[in-house]
């Protein structure tokens, strides 16, 4: 398979020309870490792409600047059979390339930095960190033990040998480095912190938040950072197979519930899970709140 013109013009893409990162995506063959994806079908139904039989469709898929989804629930695109049809949520998938180099430059990386990357997906996204630092400097965790073996085997398959661990990013991490890129959301940074060196850096995503914050550790143990004129959203840490149950039952029961008064809106209904701004200002607010909307025929309901 002829792929590398592919990588090139992706690198192209979502890279400057001086960047130190476009040739480690010119020389990452994505579709190696993702031979079988998700695709929706349909409302929460997912419906099973297989790269191997449609060798043209994968090359498209694969160097295209958009995340690919390998998991839903518990179910892992690579033990799916033609005709599952999973619902609900993604839980891992290959983020988009573009959407790492930012993560990763961010990080404000330098030869010799050991770098811890929590999520480690398909391994895409260790593959182009590896490339930059070097293997050794590398070390990606995930909680999903297939994850860290099926990744670590398709880097192996490339000649790239990073250290893989499967640990629950919400609690302590298994050593330290200089610096710390989270591709996945984080509700408690404590941990991280911690396992940061003074001087490291972190650069994450927050829970149900989709800012993009980074964070310098001081010789006193403390952390200071900003919230970057950049706007990602990555899937929450999750510590299990699958996500809790949300309120969607209980949000189908007070669908059409009487209410004490009910009216008819003066101003367009808000998806808030769409408007990340307004979405972050109710997280802040009401940590952990939950949102719903639907829209039927020309009724919107929030």
């Amino acid at each position: 398979m002829d792929w590398k013109p592919h990588a090139e013009r992706l690198a192209a893409e979502v890279t400057p020309p001086l960047s130190r990162w476009r040739n480690a995506v010119a020389a990452t063959p994505r579709h190696v870490f993702v031979p079988r994806w998700w695709e929706r079908a349909g409302g929460d139904t997912w419906v099973l792409r297989d790269g191997r039989s449609d060798e043209s469709a994968w090359l498209r898929a694969a160097y295209t600047d958009t995340s690919l989804v390998t998991r839903v629930g518990p179910l892992h695109a690579d033990h799916a059979r033609s005709d599952d049809r999973p619902t609900g949520l993604p839980t891992s998938s290959s983020t988009m390339t573009g959407l790492v180099v930012r993560m990763l430059r961010h990080g404000l990386l330098y030869d010799g930095a050991d770098l811890g990357l929590i999520g480690t997906g398909t391994g895409a996204s260790t593959a182009l960190a590896a490339l930059r630092l070097g293997a050794a400097h590398v070390t990606a965790m995930d909680v999903d033990p297939y994850l860290t073996e099926a990744a670590t085997a398709r880097l192996a398959s490339l000649g790239v040998f990073p250290w893989m661990v499967t640990c629950d990013a919400t609690g302590p991490l298994p050593e330290d480095f200089d610096r710390i890129v989270s591709m996945v959301a984080l509700s408690h940074l404590a941990g991280v912190v911690a396992a940061l060196r003074p001087g490291g850096r972190l650069v994450t995503t927050l829970a149900r938040m989709n800012v993009i914050i980074t964070a310098d550790k001081d010789v006193d143990g403390s952390a200071h950072g900003v919230v970057e004129w950049d706007r990602a959203g990555f899937m929450s840490a999750r510590t299990g197979a699958d996500y809790p149950p949300g309120a969607g039952e209980l949000f189908a029961a007070i669908r059409d519930r009487e209410g004490e008064e009910v009216t008819e809106g003066r101003y367009p209904v808000l998806n808030v899970a769409e408007a990340w701004d307004v979405q972050a200002m109710l997280e802040l607010a009401v940590p952990g709140v939950e949102t719903f909307h639907e829209e039927r025929g020309g009724e919107r309901t929030a």
